[in-house]
């Protein structure tokens, strides 16, 4: 089989998609080759059978010249290979601007989207693809006639315990943008509740804020100094992807606030670490499994969040491992990038026979 892949990122050192280069490689294991077209790329790490086109984010061009370099791209990979199916990672306006070529001729598309917004591009993408594909379908906000849900893809030989202790006094952990969405006051007001009653618990931040989100940072920092956090809450900026892994070995639980829809891959990422993660959204009940209760908060609650923090600190060591290793299993048999892979290629091959 030979792919075509939209990308939006391409770089091992991105701290939020720097998974897709593991997607890549997987992929490229059971394919004959790879054509990735990519709004962006960085650091490259792929194997000899796959080839990455940028269409030049990463070099300041405009929107209208990308979009030339999409379709100079495009002809040129389509003008010199036989490509059998195209898949359009978390890019759905690739989905819409190459369509009526790919359509033309004869190649069904695959778009994969985990996002709650519902928008124009996602409509017209859900409509041009042979198949949408999501982590579930709570990650996915349209219509669900053409989805297929198969988990999020992580890489558990990366993500993995790998006997270090965790740090004391204990660290909190949460992993992702600082923006709204991730309800990190939320967090602090946790944290500051745990605090007053006398555990020494840190926190650690890790993740950027986007341009738009800067106002948001900032209310982060000075809600840390309203509470006098200071020396409680790190915030570490974006790290590479291949990084965050000793941060999760080195904590003793990770938050994440976010409210019920796509499930955040941070989540499952801790989890194949051996580390419970703390969540909202109730997505995450089926992969909590018999934790669901102990892992579980009301979203916006510190009180209920400071609460949860409390009943995991004075677990036995026995109790933690069990945890631990019933919580990575389970993402093992949901989630893993070997489960993905499989699943992947299951539905490339039923869009070529349709």
């Amino acid at each position: 089989m030979r792919l075509l892949l939209f990308n939006l990122a391409t770089d091992v050192d991105d701290p939020i998609l720097g998974f897709t280069t593991g997607w890549i490689q997987a992929l490229a294991q059971q394919v004959e080759s790879i054509h990735v077209i990519t709004m962006r790329a960085g650091r490259v790490e792929v194997p000899d059978n796959v080839r990455v086109y940028s269409v030049g984010k990463e070099r300041g061009y405009s929107e209208p010249r990308r979009v030339m370099e999409l379709y100079r791209t495009l002809f040129r990979v389509l003008g010199s290979n036989s490509i059998d199916v195209c898949l359009s990672h978390m890019i759905p306006i690739f989905t819409v601007l190459t369509a009526p070529v790919l359509k033309a001729k004869g190649i069904p598309i695959v778009t994969w989207h985990a996002h709650r917004q519902v928008t124009m591009i996602l409509e017209l993408a859900h409509r041009f693809s042979d198949r949408m594909i999501s982590i579930n379908d709570s990650s996915y906000p349209y219509a669900h006639d053409k989805l297929t849900s198969l988990g999020h893809g992580i890489d558990t030989g990366l993500f993995s315990p790998n006997g270090i202790r965790p740090d004391h006094p204990p660290l909190l952990l949460s992993v992702g943008r600082l923006s709204p969405i991730k309800d990190l006051l939320t967090l602090i007001e946790a944290l500051n509740l745990v605090r007053q009653h006398n555990h020494k618990v840190r926190c650690a931040l890790i993740g950027n804020s986007l341009e738009r989100d800067h106002e948001y940072g900032q209310l982060l920092h000075q809600k840390v100094r309203d509470l006098r956090l200071q020396d409680a809450v790190q915030f570490v900026g974006g790290i590479p992807n291949g990084q965050v892994v000793n941060w999760y070995r080195r904590c003793f639980a990770h938050v994440n606030l976010c409210p019920t829809g796509a499930l955040d891959k941070a989540v499952l990422e801790a989890m194949a670490c051996g580390k419970p993660s703390l969540v909202a959204n109730e997505g995450f009940v089926e992969t909590l499994g018999q934790w669901k209760t102990a892992l579980l908060f009301r979203q916006g609650d510190p009180g209920d969040l400071a609460q949860k923090i409390e009943s995991l600190l004075p677990l036995t060591e026995t109790q933690q491992q069990t945890m631990a290793m019933d919580l990575r299993q389970r993402v093992a048999e949901r989630h893993s990038l070997d489960r993905l892979t499989e699943s992947l290629m299951q539905v490339f091959r039923t869009v070529q026979r349709n």
